[in-house]
């Protein structure tokens, strides 16, 4: 039997002791997703529908948040960017202050549903 391939994703938590602790869990990639969204739409749609479907949700994500900096789908939760100031940092393998840009990033925010879901 081949052994499934998944993508692993680093997770920290914080020990009593104040040290972090690592583990390692799968997570979804985009061809399980893919899947996910087949088996979701039924035994008609092919492999190459659903990800057609899945590339057109996350291009008009992309896009809405791109043109309105913000989407918010009710029931799900909203994609937002977020400004960050420039600030003051420090190089770890030196130690020396320097200067670190300001940049812009995407923050999603869930939707209290899917809080209450999990």
């Amino acid at each position: 039997m081949a052994k499934e391939k998944r993508a692993l994703q680093r997770v920290y938590f914080s020990l009593p002791n104040k040290h972090l602790e690592r583990i390692t869990v799968p997570a979804m990639n985009k061809a399980e997703l893919v899947e996910a969204v087949q088996k979701a739409l039924g035994d008609d749609a092919t492999k190459r529908a659903a990800e057609d479907a899945l590339s057109a949700v996350l291009d008009s994500i992309v896009t809405g948040i791109k043109k309105d900096k913000k989407v918010q789908i009710i029931g799900f939760g909203t994609f937002e960017v977020k400004k960050r100031a420039a600030r003051m940092g420090r190089n770890p393998k030196t130690g020396e202050a320097m200067q670190i840009a300001a940049s812009k990033s995407v923050g999603f925010k869930a939707s209290s549903t899917l809080k209450g879901s999990l």
